[in-house]
């Protein structure tokens, strides 16, 4: 093109422009805009990386599959279809912030609970429980959801969603507890002298669903209730194994109002045992910092919400001398100690608080028979998955005849309620009101309606 012919292109565009401009002015719009050629942003990879590293993307956990599709459109049944993703290519939200400093705990729950009980080992040795909760209390009538945690994770796991909860439902309370073996809860042998005469540490399912009913009497006992408020039981992996084992004894009574399973079913679960020991060989011994801690989680899709990661990380890793010294307390795994040398412990001093490997004996335990008992205990039930490829066949006729409510996050990994917290919140606030027997207005009774003379 010659300097003549764009000098004559320009002509016309400024023409175009003087036109409607002069129109826009005679109908009293605001003038147009001057056409100028849009610019794209330079491309740096080595940006893209650090910004794609430091903010979370949604979902989380292990394996470590993605999906950007969004959960929506609810079936007859109760079941959420996913609706096909908007915004394909967009950046998730969640960058702005890209700090990795630790959240505490108190930002999101009242109080922590140390509540101690004397219990058996499966040694029947006695031993002393101090079992370690974060509450905040229910208000007036607010129900309290109760939550369990899955292996390796901690009370804190769900704090953030704790806090989106009480947005959505005010009167709630949230009491969340660390499962023996975990967080912050100790077991201490009365009178034990020879700390090498440990006895093992049980991680049965029927002991911590027993942990667990005890927790909430304990806190009901700390906290002067006359009655326990109306309980919405929720577990993420084991602690959706937990939770079932507990609604399933029915020793809460009319006081539990159903229970809400995260991300486990028993087909899956079985399959992914498989491979855990050689998820475990990959992931870090340990980190130079606790910072280092939390953006390992993030980095690795693990914890796919950087919120979440920097609230619950700190509850799984401690100084390796802290272990150290509470090894020398706690009752055996019955397992070999993984080995610590100086030079590591002081490049990479912040270890995990639980030994997962060492846990091995229990894993079968945890999940066999759990999608029958799931389908047979009391109370409403609610299944939360990052898949519908995690269903086994008895889920799937189950769903099918309406027995419980499903809901697919596909967009989440394993680690739903911190990967989503405000989508899970909304499924359990919605699921506690379907529940709500508060809410149910009774007919009257014959016997009251003889009495003031009616027909019957």
């Amino acid at each position: 093109m010659t300097e003549a012919s764009t000098a004559h292109t320009m002509s016309e565009l400024q023409k175009k422009w003087a036109k409607a401009r002069l129109g826009s002015q005679a109908l009293g719009q605001p003038p147009a805009e001057i056409p100028t050629a849009t610019v794209m942003p330079e491309f740096n990879e080595a940006d893209e990386d650090r910004e794609m590293g430091a903010g979370p993307s949604p979902g989380g956990g292990f394996p470590f599959d993605d999906d950007s599709s969004s959960a929506s459109s609810v079936s007859s049944t109760g079941t959420v279809i996913p609706s096909p993703g908007r915004a394909l290519f967009a950046r998730p939200q969640g960058f702005a912030s890209r700090s990795m400093d630790p959240i505490p705990w108190t930002t999101y729950f009242e109080r922590e609970l140390f509540l101690k009980e004397e219990a058996g080992s499966n040694d029947n040795k006695p031993v002393i429980v101090t079992h370690h909760a974060y509450l905040t209390s229910p208000v007036d009538k607010g129900p309290l959801f109760v939550t369990h945690h899955g292996a390796g994770s901690s009370g804190l796991s769900f704090a953030v969603l704790s806090a989106e909860i009480r947005k959505r439902l005010p009167n709630a309370g949230i009491l969340s507890l660390d499962a023996r073996g975990h967080g912050s809860t100790t077991i201490t042998v009365p009178g034990q002298e020879d700390p090498g005469q440990k006895p093992p540490l049980d991680l049965s399912l029927s002991t911590l669903a027993t942990d667990l009913f005890n927790v909430i009497q304990l806190t009901k006992t700390a906290m002067h209730w006359s009655d326990l408020p109306p309980i919405i039981l929720v577990g993420h992996s084991l602690g959706g194994a937990v939770v079932t084992e507990l609604a399933k004894s029915y020793r809460l009574g009319p006081s539990l109002l159903g229970y809400a399973v995260l991300d486990v079913v028993e087909g899956s679960a079985m399959d992914a045992l498989q491979s855990m020991q050689t998820y475990l060989s990959t992931r870090p011994q340990g980190f130079a910092t606790l910072k280092d801690g939390i953006e390992w989680h993030v980095r690795s899709r693990t914890i796919r919400n950087s919120t979440s990661a920097r609230t619950s990380v700190p509850g799984l890793l401690a100084p390796v001398e802290e272990l150290q010294r509470e090894q020398l307390r706690q009752p055996s795994t019955g397992m070999p100690a993984t080995e610590t040398t100086e030079g590591t412990a002081a490049a990479k001093p912040w270890r995990w608080k639980t030994d997962l490997a060492a846990t091995q004996p229990f894993w079968e335990d945890w999940f066999v028979g759990l999608s029958k008992k799931f389908l047979e205990a009391r109370g409403g039930k609610m299944l939360l998955l990052a898949g519908t490829d995690r269903l086994d066949t008895e889920l799937t006729i189950g769903q099918m005849q309406g027995k419980y409510a499903l809901q697919v996050f596909p967009e989440a990994g394993h680690f739903i309620h911190e990967d989503l917290p405000e989508k899970t919140a909304i499924a359990l606030v919605d699921f506690h009101r379907r529940n709500d027997r508060s809410q149910l207005v009774l007919p009257p009774k014959v016997s009251d309606l003889l009495a003031q003379g009616k027909r019957v």
